[in-house]
Formats: structure tokens, C-alpha cells, sequence
């Protein structure tokens, strides 16, 4: 191989995260030496101040007095103390709230008199260009600033450590003219945007009475402004946006922004579903539903797509960044990031309260989950369903958390669509220049309650009160632009008039709407389809590698470039590997894992494995990145491999947010295989919002597959109740209408073809594994070359280690995972010649055929057992009991129904004790051979046969 210096990080991905070098150096992490202010600094040197008062002097006739100096420089420094404190803090004193119940004094530091300026508003002081002024009257660099800082829009920005970010929001936010400028054509665009965001809620609310919608009512100033993202994003070379939003909104957003057509929503609030007949699904409340389409302003057409999500606030946040990623790679915009734009749309109680929307926020920065910037979008109600902000939140706005990856905030009045629509002009500039988060804090009102069935005079009667009595946004808008002369008086009821005929055409039209397709397997998805059944879809796909590749793959995994000082320990790991593919025995879990990783690459495939440790792997087996021991230089084999793309990343500390992003990745790439590894199985916990309402249900729901791969560490090994349990049982019980796949498998070559089968298949669905812990290095768990090769393929049974005739059986013990080998090596020891270890390797879906079938040839058989490590209401037992006893039935062996071997029942996963975990373990196999009666479980076992006998 060489010593190839383009297979070092960073020049593999996208130049992302640190440089080479130390790990813990993160130059971007650094502020700049400068000051905050380069201008004020620059304003207040004492030369430029003395050049400028001389020049001053002399344009007047008059000699340069010193004294006159002095008080300039004193005028100076108080003009460049008030710039800098409106800077900082003019958003405290901006018009924010619609309705004037955020009551706020102007804070002290903000007026004159504090500055010492009081009654001196005609005297002429010095800023040396700043806000375009070199010479300023006091009163006249007092109201810009207001208006600058202090109007329908307040920027928070100087908490940003970058000189030229802050520097660019200064120049267009700060001057003496007007920044918030559209011509008259722009601002009647606004204000039709308004108008339908406005008549379409009324419409529904008109049409279908008392029925929930979530509408925008009171916010509707936001349809134009995502409009205008669209429209400017475009101009600066974005084709695609996708959208994460939760309920508030959506319907208006998915008809008036994403353009889906208004008769299909209606046909759907009259109960019609989104799909035809034939094509299955339960379907989902048309709030949740997303979509996608094409949108063209000024010829730049930008494709659009709204993610589907559930009612868990912000869960959809990852997802959208995942597949934003995914697109990213799609469309080889990974270093400049500006064809894909994720644009996230937030209720404020949800995005100071819920710890995903941080998750995602850290992944801004970080190699590997970065997107170049996502685009915030806070719907301010000021109300969270019943809850007021004071109860909400610690923090003055809901937006705060952004804080902590500096990014900037734009609060804006909801009142004004022609600032919010400025504010996404300006977010989308900004992320289009340094590539971060922006956050749009839109302050409005909901003017119904949380949904239309509500009342909200409960809980908030002043506030209603207000609202009842406050002009819709379009009244407002429109008597403005009448006061300008851009439109007449009969513009506003000529516009509602044309659309809400348009609408009744549409509502009649939806009488007879029918779908007449899923939109599920376009683009990307061409040529995957749904199995048609979960049985014979699943049989002897083709996964075994060619001889050739094999052996290639080999030197890959086992070459060292010559510049490269790798730790000692993995050279012995190294010259291990190269005794196996010498020898061709003995091929372990790592290994198995890195040939199929490897084979998938060489055939085109991209694969991304990440985690809290995936790059070493938790229990230092995997060692997919070797680390220079001398500098810290990153080198990954797989990545010199051609045709695909080999990925793994050390993820954040985050479970939520990082499997809900490989979720969404997964969800636009199926030819990528997209791996999530917890750093142990239970941390699976962190994530099962992910897990129920996205993994397990988003293909019934929303017709949207997705090949994810979870790998979750599990098995009983004497470790505590913590990292014992990967909870089989929760994904087990989350099974049903081929919805996901969940094995357990113990060899290597096994764990080999189930990877390459994910992709190999014309369809995809998630696949859970319980990965092992001590059977990575277990000698019994071991594969032979010829394993990969061949007619191999992936095997939903394994058979026994020991040959056992099938007619010699009188004993069948059923299992899967770690316990399998513990079970294999007492059976041979005791001599047992007719007990039959048969490990079930895919429980989900069962491979209830291929049993049947082994179950009949055993024609001496008198009991079934199924042995487990994990407590009896947990693990399979409560899965696999009825589904064995299927199988005896249709083998002909009526009324046989199988006996229970394991842990009694218990609350914690597992005991904490070493010596009572070998007591149990020792026990649990003992009675599932037959060998004791094990005390309590041979009692349980006893009551499980007198079940069989009555």
C-alpha cells in the first residue's frame, strides 16, 4: 500500500473539525486577537482622533485648540461607549411583542442621560466611521441607533467571538438610512403571502369546524418570510431545503410554502388518506404528514421537502439534519455546503425545553455531522399549550441555548412580515458566508388556543382578552402600505376575494380526489421496493465474496504505511489478522465486521458507522482508525479502497440526536450502509423516542423506509444491571407487520452476510443486532475463510457446534446469543449425546419455516426448551413462546409447546454480584440440559411442565 499521505485525516471527508495534529486542538475554538469592536478601536486612536478635530478646526477657521481636543476625545469615547452598549444591548429595548404585553423600560445604559449626553443632542462628536458617520450629531447617532437596534427587529450578535461574522451583521443592520428595504412589487408580495397564509386558516376553520388543525393563526408573517428563504437562497446557489417542523403551522406551511395542493389536504380533513388503497399503511393524522415538491422564483427551481414527524416535540430536528447531511454527500457539497439548506421551525416553550434541540445544535461544528449551518425558525406564541414563559424557561428568550455555539439571533416582531421576511434574507446571507446557525426568534401570539377546540381564557384571559381585540397581521400590513401608496384601497379585498374563490374550487374539487400513488420510492429510492412477503424475501440472498476481493481486503486490513507509528498492541492485533487470512481459520468478530464494511466499498456502496467510541470500537476490537502514536496523524484502511465511501465517526455524547441524525441520513441514502453503535446496548434508552416513533413505526406511518443498522452491545457477563441488557424485549415487542429485523447472532461469518444482505436486498428495513462482548475474542466464536466465500450466505439458524443426527434428538435447547456457547460446552462435557443446541440467530422476523422443517426430521424429540441469560419478563421468552409452539404445529407435533430455562423475574436487568451471576448462569444452563433442578428456576421449569400436562 505505501505510505500514502491522502489516506491521512482531514484530506479523506470534507475538511471538517480539527487539523492533524494533537486531539485536543481545535483552532476554531479560539477567538480571534482583536477587538470586539475593530472600528470603535480604530475611531479612538489618538492620532486619527487628533488628524480629525485638527481637520475639523481647520475647515472652520480656526487654530486647533487643546482644550478642544481633550473634549473631543472625552465626546469620542462616551459616543463609542453608547454605539458598543447598543450593540450589545439595543435588542432589550426593541419593539418586540405584538400585543404590548412584554412590558420593558428602555434600560438606563440606552438613554442619553446615562452617557452624560443629556440636553447635548445638537453637539458634534467624532466615531471615525462608524454607522457610516464620521462626524455625528448627538441626537442624530442616537436615533439611528434606535433604529438600528431598537425597531421591529433587535439582533443579538456580540456574543460571537469572530470579528468578520459580527462585522458582517453590522453593515447590514447598521446606518442612517433605512435597512429594511423592498420595492413595492416585494411588498406586495409580502402582503398576499399574508393574506393566504391568513384566508386558508379561515377557510379550514369555516369548512371544518371543531376540527383540530394547529393553525398559524396569529403567526402568519412567517409564510412570506420562508418564501423569501427560498427566493434568496436560490439566488445563492441552493437547490434543495428540507424542513423539520412540529404541528403549529404545518398545514398552512405544507399548502402556501411547500405548495402540496389545497385539495389533497382537504380530501385528507375529510378523512381520505394520502395514499391509494392498495398500498397499506396505518397512516398518520395529517398534521404529522410531510411532503415534497418544486419551486421555482426568478427560473432557480429548488426542490423542497417537509419531514414527516410525530407529536414528540423537536424529535424531527435530527432527522432533518441527518438527511440534510445524507444530500449533502448526495450532491458532493460537502466543503462548500450550499446546495442543501436544513431549515428547523420551532414552537419557543419547545426550544428552551427540550434537550434534543441543543443535541443538535452542538453537532453545528463537529466533522461528520456538520451541514453548514441550519436555519432556525422560532414561532414565539409566548405560550407553551397552557404554560407561560416565566414557567418555561430560565432564560430571557426562548432562543438563549443557541448561545452556546454563538449563534447569532434575530428577534423579530411577528407583526411586521416585512422585517421577519428581512430577517430570512439575512439569516440566508449569513449562513451562505460562514457556513453556521442563525436563529429567527419571530414574537407573535396564537390566537386561538392550543388547538381550535381550546380555551385559552382558562389559563390566560388577559392575554385573550388582547388577542381578541388585536388586528390580524394583514390589516396591519396592508393599512401601512396603503399609508405609502403601494396599493389602493381595494388591493386587500381583491386578493382574499380571487383566493378564496380559488380555494372553493379546490374544496369542491377534493370531493372527488383520489391518489394514485405513494411517494416513497422516487430519486435515490429507484428500484427498492416493499417485500412482498417477510418470509421468502429474507431466503438465500446472495453475500459471500469472490476469492479475489477476499484476499485483497486482507492486505488492506493488515498493511501499515511506512510513515505510520502505530501502538504496539495493535501490531500484535494486526499480525493476528494477517495469520488468519494467511491460515484461513479463526476469523473473528472485527474482522468479519471489516470484510463486509470492506467488500460493500469495493462494490460501490457508501458505509457509515458512528458512536460514542466506533473508531476504536467500546472494547478496543474494532481499530478502524489507526492513530500515528508520534503526532496524532488519523489513518483508515477502508478509505483506500475505490469505487464507495468508507465513514466512521466518534460521535458526540448524545444517543437522541445522533441516532435520530443517522436516521435521517439512512432515510436519503439507501445505498449507503448507515450504522449506529452504542457505546453499550442500554444506552439505547437515551434514544427511544427515536426508537418507537421513527425506527419502528415511520415505514407504517408514513410510508418511508429505511435501512438504518443499530448495534447494540449485549450480554450477561457478571458486569451489573447497567451494560448487561441491550432490552431485546422492548424492540421485540415494537415487531409486527415486518416493520423491522432483530437477530442476535453469534459467529463472525454470520455477522458478515447480515450486513452485506441489508444492502444486497431490493428493499430496506432496520435491522437491530445484539452485538457481543466477550464473544468478540471468545475462541468458539470463531469463522473460517471458506464462511465468507462460496455459496455462503446468511444463516436465520445455526446449527450446533457438535453434529447431532436430527433423529437422534431427543432435546432441543432453542437460544440465541452469548449463552449458546456456555450451553454447547456444558452439554459436552457432561457427555449429553442426544441434547441439541439450535441458536435462533434472526428472531425478528422469526424463521418459523426453517424450524418447522428441523423440527420435524427430529422425529425422537420429547421436549423444547428455550433458554435465555435475561430475567424471564425480559429477553425473548414472551416473543418466542407462541411462535415455537407454531412451529412444533406445523412440524406435526400437536400440543409440544416449549419449556422456559433462565433468570426468574426481576426488576433490574441483571444482579450486580460477580459470584451470584455465576450461580444463575451456572444454573440457568444446568436445567435447560437437564443436567439439576436448579432450585428455583428447575421450580419454574416444574410449573412449566405441568402446564404442558394440563
Amino acid at each position: 500500500m505505501g505510505n500514502e499521505s491522502q489516506n491521512f485525516l482531514p484530506e479523506l471527508s470534507d475538511q471538517e473539525g480539527p487539523q492533524p495534529g494533537p486531539s485536543w486542538g481545535n483552532p476554531k475554538w479560539l477567538a480571534e486577537v482583536a477587538d470586539a469592536d475593530a472600528d470603535l478601536t480604530q475611531a479612538l486612536d489618538p492620532t486619527t482622533m487628533k488628524l480629525a478635530v485638527a481637520n475639523a478646526a481647520d475647515k472652520a477657521g480656526k487654530p486647533a485648540d487643546p482644550k478642544a481636543i481633550e473634549q473631543a476625545a472625552d465626546d469620542s469615547i462616551r459616543a463609542m461607549l453608547l454605539i458598543r452598549i447598543f450593540r450589545v444591548r439595543g435588542h432589550l429595548a426593541a419593539d418586540l411583542d405584538p400585543l404590548g404585553l412584554s412590558h420593558r423600560e428602555t434600560p438606563k445604559d440606552l438613554t442619553l442621560e446615562w452617557h452624560g449626553f443629556d440636553g447635548q443632542e445638537d453637539r458634534e462628536v467624532f466615531v471615525g466611521g462608524a454607522l457610516g458617520f464620521d462626524w455625528v450629531t448627538v441626537g442624530k447617532l442616537y436615533e439611528t441607533l434606535k433604529a438600528n437596534y431598537c425597531g421591529k427587529v433587535g439582533l443579538e450578535y456580540m456574543h460571537i467571538s469572530d470579528v468578520e461574522e459580527r462585522r458582517f451583521l453590522q453593515e447590514r443592520l447598521e446606518g442612517p438610512e433605512q435597512v429594511i428595504q423592498f420595492t413595492d412589487e416585494g411588498k406586495r408580495a409580502i402582503l398576499g403571502a399574508v393574506i393566504r397564509g391568513e384566508q386558508y386558516e379561515k377557510f379550514l376553520g369555516k369548512k371544518y369546524v371543531g376540527t383540530k388543525r394547529f393553525g398559524l393563526d396569529g403567526g402568519e408573517s412567517m409564510i412570506p418570510a420562508l418564501e423569501a428563504m427560498i427566493k434568496y437562497g436560490g439566488q445563492l446557489g441552493v437547490r434543495e431545503i428540507i424542513y423539520g417542523m412540529a404541528h403549529r403551522g404545518r398545514l398552512n406551511v405544507l399548502a402556501n410554502v411547500m405548495g402540496k395542493p389545497y385539495k389533497v389536504i382537504f380530501h385528507e380533513f375529510s378523512g381520505g388518506s394520502a395514499n391509494p388503497d392498495d398500498v397499506g399503511g396505518s397512516g398518520d393524522v395529517k398534521y404529522h404528514l410531510g411532503t415534497s415538491t418544486d419551486r421555482s422564483f426568478d427560473d432557480i427551481s429548488v426542490h423542497m421537502s417537509l419531514v414527516p414527524n410525530p407529536s414528540h416535540l423537536e424529535a424531527v430536528d435530527p432527522v432533518v439534519l441527518g438527511k440534510a447531511r445524507a444530500q449533502q454527500a448526495i450532491r458532493d457539497d460537502l466543503k462548500k455546503h450550499e446546495q442543501v439548506l436544513p431549515v428547523l421551525i420551532h414552537g419557543d416553550a419547545a426550544f428552551a425545553g427540550q434537550g434534543i434541540v441543543w443535541e443538535c445544535l452542538g453537532f453545528s461544528g463537529i466533522r461528520g455531522y456538520n451541514t453548514g449551518g441550519c436555519i432556525h425558525f422560532v414561532i414565539n406564541n409566548q405560550i407553551g399549550f397552557t404554560t407561560s414563559p416565566q414557567f418555561a424557561r430560565s432564560s430571557p428568550y426562548p432562543s438563549d441555548v443557541a448561545k452556546g455555539v454563538q449563534a447569532p439571533i434575530l428577534h423579530v416582531n411577528g407583526d411586521d412580515p416585512e422585517a421577519v421576511t428581512f430577517a430570512c434574507k439575512l439569516a440566508i446571507e449569513y449562513r451562505h458566508a460562514f457556513g453556521r446557525d442563525i436563529v429567527i426568534d419571530m414574537w407573535c401570539y396564537r390566537r386561538f388556543g392550543h388547538n381550535e377546540g381550546d380555551e385559552p381564557k382558562f389559563t390566560q384571559p388577559l392575554m385573550y382578552d388582547k388577542i381578541r381585540a388585536h388586528p390580524k397581521v394583514s390589516e396591519i400590513f396592508a393599512a401601512r402600505l396603503r399609508e405609502e401608496g403601494v396599493i389602493d384601497e381595494k388591493y386587500a379585498d381583491s386578493v382574499c376575494s380571487e383566493f378564496n374563490t380559488h380555494l372553493e374550487d379546490e374544496f369542491t374539487a377534493s370531493k372527488t380526489y383520489k391518489p394514485n400513488e405513494a411517494d416513497w420510492f422516487g430519486g435515490r429510492w429507484a428500484g427498492l421496493n416493499k417485500p412482498a412477503d417477510p418470509e421468502t424475501a429474507r431466503r438465500n440472498v446472495e453475500t459471500a465474496i469472490g476469492g479475489k476481493l477476499f484476499d485483497s481486503l486482507g492486505r488492506t486490513l493488515t498493511a501499515v504505511p511506512d510513515d505510520l507509528a502505530i501502538h504496539k498492541t495493535l501490531g500484535r492485533v494486526l499480525k493476528a489478522k494477517s495469520d488468519m487470512f494467511e491460515s484461513g481459520v479463526g476469523f473473528d468478530w472485527a474482522t468479519a465486521e471489516a470484510l463486509a464494511f470492506g467488500s460493500l466499498v469495493s462494490e460501490g456502496y457508501g458505509v457509515r458507522l458512528s458512536g460514542q467510541d466506533s473508531g476504536r470500537g467500546t472494547f478496543s476490537q474494532r481499530h478502524a482508525v489507526w492513530v500515528d502514536q508520534k503526532d496524532e496523524r488519523k489513518y483508515i484502511p477502508l478509505t483506500t479502497l475505490p469505487h464507495g465511501k468508507f465513514e466512521v465517526y466518534d460521535s458526540p455524547l448524545s444517543e437522541y440526536g445522533v441516532l435520530g441524525f443517522e436516521y435521517g441520513f439512512a432515510m436519503a441514502d439507501p445505498k449507503s450502509l448507515v450504522m449506529w453503535e452504542a457505546q453499550f446496548g442500554d444506552f439505547g434508552n437515551g434514544a427511544q423516542i427515536m426508537i418507537d416513533q421513527f425506527i419502528a413505526s415511520g415505514e407504517v406511518k408514513w410510508l418511508r423506509a429505511n435501512g438504518l443498522v443499530l448495534l447494540l452491545p449485549h450480554g450477561y457477563e457478571g458486569q451489573g444491571p447497567e451494560h448487561s441488557s441491550a432490552r431485546l424485549e422492548r424492540f421485540l415487542q415494537l415487531c409486527a407487520n415486518d416493520n423491522i429485523q432483530v437477530c442476535n447472532i453469534t459467529t463472525p461469518a454470520n455477522y458478515f452476510h447480515v450486513l452485506r444482505r441489508q444492502m444486497l436486498r431490493s428493499f430496506r428495513k432496520p435491522l437491530v443486532i445484539m452485538t457481543p462482548k466477550s464473544l468478540l475474542r471468545h475462541p468458539l466464536a470463531k469463522s473460517t475463510a471458506e464462511e465468507f466465500q462460496g455459496e455462503t450466505h446468511f444463516m436465520r439458524i445455526k446449527s450446533d457446534v457438535t453434529e447431532i443426527a436430527d433423529e437422534k434428538v431427543r432435546r432441543l435447547v432453542l437460544c440465541s446469543g452469548k449463552v449458546a456457547y456456555d450451553l454447547m460446552q456444558a452439554r459436552d462435557e457432561a457427555g449429553l449425546d442426544d441434547v441439541s443446541v439450535v441458536r435462533i440467530e434472526q428472531i425478528y422476523p422469526f424463521p418459523g419455516e426453517p424450524l418447522a422443517i428441523r423440527l420435524k426430521r427430529m422425529t425422537n424429540l420429547q421436549d423444547i426448551v428455550w433458554c435465555q441469560e435475561e430475567p424471564k419478563n425480559n429477553g425473548s421468552w414472551f416473543f418466542v413462546d407462541r411462535l415455537i409452539e407454531d412451529a412444533a404445529r406445523a412440524a406435526g407435533k400437536d400440543g409440544m409447546r416449549p419449556f422456559y430455562a433462565g433468570r426468574e423475574v426481576a426488576a433490574s436487568p441483571a444482579t450486580g454480584f460477580a459470584s451470584r451471576h455465576k450461580v444463575q448462569q451456572e444454573g440457568l444452563v444446568s436445567i435447560a440440559l437437564g443436567l439439576s433442578d436448579g432450585g428455583a428456576a428447575a421450580r419454574n421449569l416444574k410449573s412449566n411442565k405441568s402446564n404442558k400436562k394440563a
